[in-house]
């Protein structure tokens, strides 16, 4: 080989050129150097071994962590559409609502009324209607920033950010609800710039969302964020008017007039069994006797009211029981004893065809 061959050949398998080939022992001729007479000399230097070497395995002295990445919770992928409820019955505030939720404008809205009402429910089931998706955020007096915006957390070790409920709806364009929103303390504050459209800056993810197009904001409440005088809906607080003021309009949510009420009655016994004269009787009786109610505790007579939603449970306690009378004794005890025997009393007079009220007023239609 010559010394040309040499270094090419130690390029092409990244070692130095080997000094030791060159020397005047290993030449042939002129620049010329016997690989065979290097490879005799070596060969004859090897002394075979008896026991086999142990493979050395190199350990540092001072070994690094290995690190794996963390993974980010997953966020809903699945559809948030809310399901169809058959029984669901139209009233109130829907037609206007469904307008606006139609109309996918940034849009937010105050929903007021007492309980039971539907102001919720009703607003789940006109986005299941509208195929929106809507998430549903319940608010109390311990509800805060990280609750609706996201927090750092602890996931496999490492610390990361997951956003909250109101990121993800505005993320995904969807209906967001704050409901009792008037529970909340003045930490509620943090929703300021959402509520005005403007999206929000994640102080602890450092970044800015921008809402997608759909996103609005529905609010529900008992007050109309001035607090509850009567006590009735104790926990309630007076709410910035700063904050209340962004919302666009409020609904007054009223009770149903008897001839809705009946249709929910009646859809919630035909879901359960099959509907009887006397269960039409009762849902009648029963629609009676909660007018008389709503009208004796809107004069001021009473304290106490029953509600669209106390009429439901009655009437799904009577298919669990089969007495009605049972029903109204079971789902009036949570009133104190003077409340509860009036109310009794009340229905046995009109079950018994004492009138009371009209059953329904001439002006009295289900009006979807």
């Amino acid at each position: 080989m010559s010394k040309k061959d040499i270094r090419a050949a130690a390029k092409d398998f990244g070692e130095a050129r080997p000094q030791w080939l060159t020397q005047s022992e290993f030449r042939s001729g002129h620049g010329k150097y016997d690989l065979s007479m290097a490879l005799s000399q070596i060969s004859g230097n090897v002394v075979p071994l008896s026991q086999p070497v142990a493979q050395q395995v190199f350990v540092p002295s001072n070994p690094q962590p290995t690190f794996q990445l963390p993974t980010l919770p997953e966020r809903h992928t699945e559809s948030l559409i809310p399901e169809k409820d058959p029984n669901f019955v139209k009233f109130g505030f829907y037609n206007d609502l469904r307008k606006i939720l139609e109309s996918k404008m940034f849009y937010p809205v105050f929903i007021t009324g007492l309980s039971g009402n539907g102001k919720t429910y009703g607003s789940q089931q006109l986005c299941a209607q509208l195929k929106r998706e809507c998430i549903t955020v319940p608010i109390t007096i311990e509800t805060d920033e990280s609750d609706l915006l996201g927090d750092k957390t602890l996931i496999d070790g490492n610390v990361i950010f997951s956003q909250g409920p109101v990121v993800d709806a505005m993320e995904r364009g969807a209906v967001l609800i704050l409901d009792e929103v008037d529970l909340a303390s003045n930490k509620i504050m943090c929703l300021q710039s959402i509520i005005d459209g403007k999206g929000v800056y994640l102080k602890k993810d450092n970044r800015f969302v921008k809402p997608a197009a759909g996103f609005t904001v529905i609010a529900t409440a008992n007050t109309k964020g001035k607090g509850s005088d009567d006590g009735r809906f104790i926990g309630t607080n007076v709410m910035n008017e700063a904050f209340l003021e962004r919302f666009k309009i409020t609904f007054e949510q009223e009770y149903p007039n008897q001839s809705v009420e009946k249709k929910i009655l009646k859809n919630t016994l035909s879901s359960l069994k099959e509907f009887t004269p006397e269960d039409e009787k009762n849902v009648d009786d029963l629609t009676v006797w909660a007018s008389a109610i709503r009208k004796t505790f809107e004069e001021g007579g009473i304290d106490e009211v029953i509600s669209t939603r106390r009429l439901v449970h009655i009437v799904e306690t009577f298919h669990i029981f089969g007495k009605i009378s049972k029903s109204i004794e079971l789902c009036t005890n949570r009133f104190d004893e003077d409340t509860k025997a009036s109310f009794v009393d009340l229905f046995e007079k009109i079950s018994g065809g004492e009138e009371i009220v009209p059953a329904v007023e001439d002006d009295e239609e289900v009006p979807f």
